[in-house]
């Protein structure tokens, strides 16, 4: 493995999302002095956190799964995910709703999942469930430890007895094929196949190795942090502190101060230059290349995933069929794929993402009331409208996204809400996301694993990237890895690795009371 050369014992690390607090933690860890620098008043980056009146909402993902991966950068400098963070865990992991008005709760257990599965489509399908089950685990065994959790510096590494696995699970054929070769009914094979909308590819295109997604959402669990999912990072960035980090909040990186081929400071908007010895950019892989001035050359230009449009709001209701999460399918499937990913055209039929974290924590909300958050993918500004276009686009889309929920059975939806927030690709692009998307690079072979732009960049002796656009990709579990992934360039060590979903996991009852940095709480 390829590590940065030369004196590391500094590193300003710019971007306290999760991959750069959890880089933070690792370079901690490994006895690396950190200046974590942040543009916001707190931690998160995508994993923010507002107030909207008086509701909490997250800004960022609502889905926690693979906590170990957490729990391994606080363990890095002695600490726990427990200490910090409450984990409740959700059963059903999700709820999903078909247009043919049938419902389905996903377990991540394998007998209660079973048992629903045979409910809902009968006895053969629970049998294939069952290997399906059985694939899933292999697969996530075969890929983890080569493919994702490892730090790439040829092609040459994937060729491998784990590769040989990866082949013979049938990892490089197609994706909806091989959930097919398990699952005859319809409904079930998009319980195990949407996932690969998360890395940019409709079903029919991507990697059955992608199903790996599949095995984190129902196979492996998924947990709420108390007080939202910005509580896993506010708590990673006490630790942090703990440890001795210097965190900088509201600090924005205005340039890199390089020659001889390193970079030698930070300098910040304010005009403070802060000396480093290695640097660990978790920003926007544009923002990055533009900082560094220079970006890797590539044959063709970089894709994108989809965007998203989101609607946040605080209602005065709720509705019983909703659980935590809900997977609101349409009748169509292959159709909605094409409009995302190559016509360009907004969902004609949309399958929507539903969560409701005040089921879990209802102080997220005054009493009686609820948050909603719901997501409804829509293409990316390469492929639809642009930017300026969703200024305009965006009310009429609220508008016609509240009335399909409404058709969907949330009756009174639009009359219940107290409190909004709109969130479209025009606000994307504002915070600085190629092609007005969250989601990053999309995953396409040319751009997975040692394909993808990789975290350290030619010409610049220590400069490391990290974050959804770099390896290993995009998500929480990724994007944690992919800190871990950064320190281990700096720092030349790799930290130990943890295969057990079961390990270290927090209790359910309330973590233990840490101190807060100060700074990282958002005000009410």
């Amino acid at each position: 493995m390829r590590t940065v050369p030369g004196p590391t014992e500094h590193v300003v690390v710019v971007g306290a999302g999760l991959s750069g607090l959890a880089c933070a933690l690792h370079l901690l860890g490994a006895g690396r002095r950190v200046t974590l620098v942040e543009r916001d008043a707190g931690p998160g980056g995508r994993a923010g956190r507002v107030r909207l009146g008086p509701y909490g909402v997250d800004t960022g993902p609502t889905v926690l799964t693979m906590p170990h991966l957490a729990d391994e950068a606080f363990a890095a400098v002695g600490d726990s995910l427990a200490r910090h963070v409450e984990l409740m865990p959700l059963h059903p992991a999700y709820r999903a709703r078909f247009a043919d008005g049938s419902a389905l709760d996903v377990h991540t257990d394998g007998a209660a999942m079973e048992e629903e599965v045979r409910r809902f489509a009968g006895p053969a399908e629970a049998a294939g469930y069952r290997d399906l089950r059985d694939w899933l685990e292999r697969l996530y065994r075969a890929q983890m430890g080569r493919f994702i959790d490892a730090n790439f510096d040829s092609p040459l590494q994937l060729v491998s007895p784990d590769l040989a696995r990866l082949a013979a699970l049938g990892g490089f054929g197609r994706l909806d094929r091989r959930i097919g070769r398990f699952l005859g009914d319809e409904r079930l094979r998009r319980i195990f196949s949407f996932q690969a909308l998360y890395a940019g590819v409709a079903p029919a295109r991507a990697l059955a190795a992608y199903a790996v997604i599949a095995y984190m959402d129902t196979v492996a669990g998924v947990w709420f942090p108390r007080g939202g999912m910005h509580a896993l990072p506010r708590g990673m960035a006490d630790a942090a502190a703990e440890a001795g980090a210097d965190l900088r909040w509201q600090s924005e990186v205005a340039s890199l101060e390089q020659s001889a081929g390193r970079v030698r400071a930070v300098r910040l908007a304010s005009g403070e230059r802060i000396a480093c010895d290695a640097v660990v950019l978790t920003c926007e892989l544009p923002t990055a290349y533009r900082l560094l001035g220079r970006a890797p050359r590539r044959p063709v230009p970089l894709r994108h995933s989809p965007s998203a449009v989101i609607l946040h709001a605080g209602t005065d209701r709720t509705w019983p069929g909703l659980a935590h999460h809900t997977l609101s399918f349409g009748a169509a499937w292959e159709s909605t794929f094409d409009e995302l990913t190559r016509t360009g055209a907004l969902m004609s039929d949309p399958s929507l993402l539903i969560t409701r974290p005040t089921t879990h924590d209802p102080e997220l909300a005054p009493p009686g009331r609820h948050l909603h958050y719901v997501l409804a993918p829509c293409p990316n500004t390469d492929v639809g409208p642009s930017a300026p276009e969703w200024r305009d686009l965006g009310p009429r889309y609220r508008d016609s996204l509240v009335a399909e929920l409404e058709r969907r059975g949330l009756t009174g939806f639009g009359a219940s809400v107290q409190e909004e927030m709109l969130v479209t690709p025009l606000d994307w692009t504002a915070q600085g996301h190629a092609a007005g998307s969250p989601f990053s690079v999309s995953h396409t072979f040319a751009q997975t694993g040692p394909f993808r732009p990789r975290n350290l960049v030619r010409g610049v002796d220590n400069a490391v990237l990290a974050g959804c656009g770099t390896t290993p990709g995009v998500g929480v579990p990724t994007v944690l890895v992919s800190g871990k992934l950064a320190a281990a360039r700096v720092t030349g060590v790799t930290a130990p690795r943890r295969l057990s979903r079961a390990h270290a996991l927090p209790p359910t009852g309330r973590a233990a009371s840490a101190p807060t940095v100060r700074g990282t709480d958002v005000p009410s």
